[in-house]
């Protein structure tokens, strides 16, 4: 049977629409697919209500959105839980039974947020930074009245500016790093030095602190949330004293994990980022391991919405360059693209995860809460013999629940000496067995 797109991409975040869009515009057959309502992805998540502030680049988006309406085939809420390959030809699986075959494949499937464990993050009110971000950005709700934002890295900035704009109380924003950040980098960070200033000025107009070298360390309540532990902390994120701070919501976050199951399912090569984490491993034109696949965004780094665009442009133009034989992206765009990706890699350095969090931890605290296994387990499956997350995964069950090891995987990997591996999962996503039983062929439309 014949293929009857040229290219499918995964994803409809900056990197997907930037990816097809190029192709789309070469002549190329498009289909796009992605689990969310609106195009967008997590970074231009929105909704349909007038007046509401825009976030950076979205107009450029929108304005790449509606050219691809008019020129690709365009599949929301669908989720993506496999793809397979049969000879020359790719198959796109989307839970309820949908499918889109394609010659070439562009994985642009974004990252999650990656949170650290502390006793007390089971509570209902203890939320990740995106998730606070994706209620409020998506819906229009407001996490909580009295919200804490804690965590690592710049992402906290408009978490914490966004909610306290929309009427929450925010009493401090908690930035276990130095707070440098960039500071060894100036040139790099000449870019984003206004658009930090203007959150850390809408912070000092509502008179919420922004405190580095500080984090929660603790969440407290019987039901639910009602305050955490703050800790300041030394240069390894020991802890040297504490306070607490009344609240009912949390909102926290230590970076980003790249979602690359996908690519791994087709056996495309990783590669460790500057962090260690596991990101797809591409050429210069965002070609994967795998022949007919391309990946561009975060899976294959970390780098936030304008690199992930660029890379998406690169790679819809090599994928148009491999069917028409046209030329591929110009040199412009791979010098953006290196300058993009230098900054990146400063900001992962910049903002590291310290050892010292694991000092924060009770033999009680739980580290997967899929499957309640408290760190007292995790520990005795390093004795066992465990000496990576996939070992302790056997001997412990954490990383077998719901989740799969996406909310537990990276801990779990620190907590037992080993790195970070790449997931090999037949399902990329949780589906029902119906799935698997119902799938059925989408022809194109003309």
């Amino acid at each position: 049977m014949t293929a009857p797109y040229d290219l499918a991409v995964v994803g409809g975040g900056p990197a997907g629409v930037a990816g097809a869009l190029s192709a789309a515009l070469r002549g190329l057959r498009v289909a796009l697919v992605d689990s969310g309502a609106r195009l967008g992805g997590q970074y231009f998540r929105h909704r349909d209500a007038p007046g509401e502030p825009a976030t950076p680049g979205f107009e450029r988006f929108a304005r790449q959105a509606a050219a691809l309406r008019e020129r690709a085939t365009i599949r929301l809420g669908h989720q993506v839980w496999a793809v397979t390959r049969d000879g020359d030809a790719f198959t796109v699986h989307c839970v309820g039974g949908a499918a889109v075959r394609c010659r070439r494949l562009l994985i642009a499937t974004g990252a999650h947020d990656r949170p650290l464990p502390f006793p007390g993050w089971d509570l209902p009110g203890v939320l990740t930074a995106g998730g606070a971000q994706a209620l409020l950005k998506g819906y229009g709700v407001v996490a909580g009245s009295r919200v804490v934002v804690a965590g690592t890295g710049p992402f906290l900035l408009p978490v914490a500016a966004g909610l306290a704009a929309a009427g929450a109380k925010v009493p401090g924003v908690y930035e276990a790093g130095g707070g440098l950040g960039l500071a060894r980098h100036p040139l790099l960070a000449l870019g984003k030095a206004g658009e930090a200033a203007g959150y850390l000025a809408a912070l000092a107009r509502r008179r919420i602190p922004y405190r580095t070298r500080h984090a929660v360390v603790a969440a407290h309540g019987d039901r639910e949330l009602t305050a955490v532990t703050v800790a300041r902390l030394d240069r390894d994120w020991n802890v040297l004293d504490t306070r607490r701070i009344p609240c009912d919501t949390l909102a926290t976050g230590y970076g980003f994990v790249p979602q690359i199951e996908l690519g791994v399912q087709l056996g495309c090569a990783t590669r460790p980022d500057a962090d260690g984490t596991p990101v797809l491993s591409v050429d210069a034109a965002q070609r994967t391991t795998v022949p007919g696949v391309w990946a561009a965004g975060e899976p294959t780094g970390v780098g936030g919405r304008e690199l992930s665009e660029i890379e998406g442009r690169v790679a819809g133009l090599s994928v148009a360059a491999d069917h028409t034989g046209l030329p591929g992206a110009p040199g412009i765009l791979l010098r953006r693209r290196a300058r993009l990706r230098a900054f990146a890699a400063a900001l992962l350095a910049a903002y590291p995860v310290k050892d010292g969090w694991q000092g924060w931890l009770r033999d009680d605290t739980l580290v997967c809460r899929c499957e309640e296994v408290p760190l007292a387990r995790i520990r005795e499956a390093r004795e066992l013999g465990a000496t990576d997350a996939r070992s302790a995964k056997l001997l412990s069950r954490a990383g077998m629940g719901w989740c799969q090891g996406r909310i537990c995987g990276y801990p779990v990997a620190c907590l037992t000496g080993g790195g970070q591996a790449a997931p090999r999962r037949p399902v990329a996503q949780p589906v029902p067995l119906a799935a698997l039983a119902e799938l059925t062929l989408e022809e194109p439309h003309d």
